[in-house]
């Protein structure tokens, strides 16, 4: 479970602003303030399935844009590369490996 919410707050957080104010605020205070959702429901004054069934229409939305424009998962593989060059530049047998991942780093800009 950890591991879905936190790959829907950085689909969230690279997405947002392709979203309604509607879905924001349930997936901000869903996912970002950890409201349940009945307190959501009673926020907005609607049901709970509601807000449940707009809560997961919204995760399906990130996950389509997701596949579409692999934002989260180019920053995934910067993340990757940076970890490896830290651990290079401390180990100097990998110092030759750095270029190649620096350049592998800039193809994906």
């Amino acid at each position: 479970m950890l591991e879905k919410t936190t790959r829907i707050n950085y689909l969230f957080d690279f997405y947002q602003s392709l979203l309604t104010p509607k879905q924001r605020n349930y997936m901000e205070l869903y996912y970002l303030e950890d409201y349940s959702l009945g307190e959501i429901s009673e926020t907005f004054n609607v049901s709970r399935q509601a807000v449940y069934d707009n809560i997961r229409r919204t995760e399906a939305m990130l996950e389509e844009y997701e596949d579409k424009l692999l934002l989260y998962g180019k920053f995934e593989k910067r993340q990757q590369l940076i970890q490896k060059i830290i651990e290079a530049v401390n180990d100097t047998e990998q110092n030759n490996q750095v270029h190649d991942w620096l350049e592998q780093l800039q193809e994906l800009e």
